[in-house]
């Protein structure tokens, strides 16, 4: 069986480091020689925006309502106050949570489908050529590196946003690889369980399906190869890109089959519900739930994007609403559905959402590593997609941030309102991920594009939120 560090030393030395900046060969040496565990990151998305109002403790005092009310900076120990009722199933975790208001994403796109701008900082659309680098989960998942790299899961929307109806295929996703390179994410548990899991599938046809697949890997590496010396300039180039692709996939393969072991212990075992190609959206998301937590317990990936809901997912199966289809395209023009008002629609979504959050966060401080628990080198976000409201104008991007124990923010059982947009210290989802790269060694000045209202201001918005940094 192939243990966590001998994967991280094979990965690393697979990936070749001349293919890495100076910084993270460094960063990965060190890890390495100290036998840490990797770090993990889990980026939980919803659409229809997330009201600010809805993450405000109930038992602020008065001096502190006023500053809320104000969108004045201040901090707060959340072990003296309650949670909002709707965040009640994470409240055993409320010592790792960080309530965080006050960023902006003015320079995303926002309102209804805003694709990757929620996580690579910068106006993206339909077109590839919106897409300007690599969202933010890539660059963490390149920091630690794993066999696959990164897995992106959704529940998707059947009209409009990305998938357009597939919901249960592979679409692009609301991540990026790279400039104009868009994400692949599973839509269904059925379809990520079929093609994440093949490998160690005891399925016949699932086994044939594989050895196929290292056959076209095969050939298609010497074709490549032949086509290349046949060719010159900017042909030359893309079969090599191409060839550069199908070399990945097989040493990613190569890897996963160096850990089928780890694996095959760890493997998903779904409910017949969850592999249904009609199940519920509250079953969707449960079945990703468990591919999730397969994937990461088992060492396939260290870096998770779930998307948990989109403007225009079908909703079905919420609790006291399960008669019902919600839209939440018309929850957000504050429509109720089977008698139920749309804030409290919101409410029910919300908690269904710290349902899973709840079920992620136990399971990870169930599974043992090194002298804690893989939850202590986990970090899990969730924030919307498109910022403070269904209509939104990004000037808020609230946050919930769940830290464990070796994390190397500064967070964790508190509640934060930084600056308002336009005033002093006001600080972006730009500097929000800039910290987050910052804290686990990336040295990058700024990552997104910046505000121009806030460069018109002439606000300084560049680098890291210090006070977050240990």
């Amino acid at each position: 069986m192939l243990d966590r560090r001998t994967f991280l030393t094979r990965s690393a030395a697979a990936a070749g480091g001349a293919a890495f900046a100076p910084w993270l060969q460094e960063a990965l040496g060190a890890a390495l020689a100290a036998g840490k565990p990797p770090m993990r990151f889990v980026f939980l998305h919803k659409g229809n925006g997330l009201f600010p109002s809805a993450m405000v403790p109930p038992t602020l005092g008065a001096a502190e309502q006023e500053k809320e009310k104000r969108k004045d900076a201040f901090e707060v120990d959340l072990a003296r106050h309650e949670l909002p009722a709707w965040m009640k199933p994470v409240a055993a975790h409320k010592a790792n949570l960080t309530i965080l208001q006050g960023l902006s994403g003015k320079m995303c796109q926002t309102g209804h489908h805003t694709w990757q701008s929620s996580l690579g900082v910068y106006k993206a659309n339909e077109k590839l050529t919106s897409i300007k680098w690599a969202t933010v989960d890539f660059e963490l998942a390149r920091m630690f590196p794993s066999p696959l790299e990164h897995i992106e899961l959704a529940c998707f929307p059947n009209g409009g946003g990305n998938a357009r109806g597939n919901i249960n295929g592979i679409e692009t996703g609301f991540s990026a690889r790279g400039p104009q390179q868009p994400n692949l994410a599973y839509g269904s548990p059925k379809v990520a369980m079929r093609e994440l899991f093949k490998l160690v599938s005891a399925d016949k046809r699932d086994q044939v399906e594989y050895k196929l697949k290292q056959m076209v890997w095969e050939f298609t590496a010497g074709e490549q190869t032949g086509l290349a010396g046949n060719l010159k300039g900017a042909e030359r180039a893309k079969v090599a890109t191409y060839a550069d692709a199908v070399a990945e996939a097989r040493e990613r393969d190569r890897r996963l089959e160096a850990m089928a072991d780890a694996i095959r212990r760890h493997l998903p075992r779904l409910d017949a519900r969850y592999l249904a190609d009609d199940l519920t959206t509250v079953d969707r998301q449960r079945g990703h739930l468990e591919i999730l937590l397969a994937a990461l317990i088992s060492g396939m990936t260290n870096v998770v994007a779930f998307t948990l809901d989109e403007l225009g997912t079908p909703y079905t199966g919420l609790k006291g609403l399960e008669a019902e289809q919600v839209n939440l395209h018309d929850v957000g023009h504050n429509k109720s559905f089977g008698g139920v008002a749309a804030t409290e629609i919101r409410a029910i979504v919300r908690t269904q959402h710290m349902a899973i959050i709840d079920a992620l966060i136990t399971r990870l401080k169930a599974v043992p590593e090194g002298d804690g628990t893989m939850f202590d080198n986990t970090t899990v976000l969730y924030f919307p997609d498109n910022g403070e409201t269904h209509h939104s104008n990004g000037s808020e991007w609230p946050f919930l941030v769940f830290t464990g124990r070796n994390s190397k923010l500064n967070l964790g059982g508190k509640y934060v309102r930084l600056p308002a947009h336009g005033r002093e210290g006001h600080k972006t989802l730009g500097n929000w991920y800039t910290t987050i790269l910052n804290a686990y060694g990336n040295p990058v000045p700024h990552y997104g594009d910046p505000d121009l209202d806030l460069d018109r201001m002439k606000m300084k918005q560049k680098g890291p939120i210090r006070e977050f940094l240990t």
